[in-house]
């Protein structure tokens, strides 16, 4: 059964997922962040991507990304996961694939759920209890977010800088944003989109998606379609 195209717009954010195969380990030492960071930004340069947000997890990748071109976020991943895996294999002395495979992802409408889709991914290290705070975690787009950190590799979306007219007025309107949590059903929202391959956002948003790429970009219906009832009298004209 052939795979289902990915839902992908240029100059539309996409949340995506990278997961290490089985589970495994893909950065066991600060190195190993540092150099999937810099291929990053590398790459994200080369093939016309923005990254916007990311947290590099121990066995997996959040990034929220938006492109120029449809295809630009592939190529990303693509150059990106060869380079790592090359530098992974030989670090560690080991052979083979690195990755679970193909990337998971979904278009997210950015007015509606931007900001939401920031936190759930700076949040990831607190819901698996690496630190308390995401202020705490290294590895992610927070400090600069929050805390006016400098990072080249982030090109802040409009949705961010839409929260204050001045750098500290941005960084103390989105620490406010932690204040709360992300409500448990907007967090199954994210990861379901995310899993499926489907767009994050308003009937509109999924409606206008849809008729621009062709497609279908919702979850459908379980089973089998419905078959048209036989006219009684067996007669089909």
């Amino acid at each position: 059964m052939p795979r289902r195209p990915r839902v992908v717009l240029a100059h539309t954010p996409l949340h995506l997922i990278q997961r290490g195969n089985n589970r495994q380990i893909c950065f066991a030492a600060d190195e190993d962040y540092r150099y999937y960071l810099g291929w990053l930004h590398e790459f994200a340069n080369k093939t016309g991507c923005k990254v916007h947000a990311y947290v590099l997890m121990t066995n997996h990748v959040h990034l929220l990304l938006s492109a120029d071109r449809g295809e630009a976020v592939g190529e990303l991943m693509k150059s990106i996961g060869q380079r790592y895996v090359l530098h992974f294999n030989r670090t560690y002395s080991r052979t083979g694939t690195l990755w679970e495979g193909r990337f998971r992802s979904c278009l997210i409408q950015a007015q509606d759920y931007l900001l939401a889709c920031l936190r759930y991914i700076e949040l990831n290290p607190v819901r698996a209890g690496m630190v308390q705070h995401p202020a705490e975690y290294p590895w992610s787009s927070y400090r600069a977010h929050a805390q006016g950190e400098d990072n080249t590799l982030l090109t802040p979306h409009e949705v961010y800088l839409a929260l204050g007219s001045s750098g500290p007025m941005r960084q103390a309107a989105y620490r406010e944003l932690f204040h709360t949590a992300l409500e448990p059903a907007l967090v199954e929202q994210i990861r379901d989109a995310s899993n499926g391959n489907f767009a994050l956002g308003n009937a509109r948003f999924a409606a206008e998606t849809a008729a621009a790429l062709g497609r279908r970009v919702t979850p459908g219906k379980p089973g089998r379609p419905r078959k048209a009832p036989e006219p009684e009298s067996g007669d089909l004209f």
